[in-house]
């Protein structure tokens, strides 16, 4: 598959010690497929676990984690037609991911949705890995099968 029209991009399961993954709820979305990990862009010519450290205090304020494992591939999934419409896309076909699961060794209190503006997020919370592709908007539903098999391991406890 030619991976060349897909935006870069990492993603993030920040796991608890008991294996609970942390859920973001995309700000200002109604509906059934709101939830999701966080996520987003690498800069040109960053490292892509920096990428995701920096993406994850973005999102959500945490930095106290520590690295358990990462997709060896991308993980790829093509934008619908009204996303690809949008400026959002810009030109690019879909998105291809790295995938890193990391876990939380710091407090609660560090989570801060209003670390980055504006906030990704509105509300977060705990939940089985498992539940992702029921969580996520229909099109991302194949990519998060594949980090939930990708990861399954870890969610037995750390």
């Amino acid at each position: 598959m030619d991976l060349s029209r897909y935006r870069p991009n990492v993603g993030i399961v920040l796991f608890r010690m008991d294996g609970q993954v942390w859920y973001g709820h995309r700000a200002g979305t109604v509906g059934p497929h709101d939830w999701q990990f966080p996520q987003g862009g690498i800069d040109s010519g960053e490292d892509v676990e920096a990428a995701a450290h920096r993406e994850l205090a973005e999102e959500t304020g945490v930095t106290s984690v520590r690295f358990l494992a990462r997709t060896p591939d991308w993980v790829a999934y093509d934008f619908p037609l009204e996303v690809r419409r949008a400026k959002v896309a810009q030109g690019w076909k879909g998105q291809k991911q790295i995938w890193f699961a990391f876990a939380f060794t710091g407090d609660e209190s560090q989570i801060d949705l209003n670390a980055h503006h504006p906030p990704e997020f509105d509300a977060w919370r705990w939940g089985a890995l498992d539940e992702a592709p029921g969580l996520i908007v229909p099109f991302k539903r194949a990519a998060y099968e594949r980090v939930v098999t990708a990861f399954a391991a870890l969610a037995r406890g750390l």
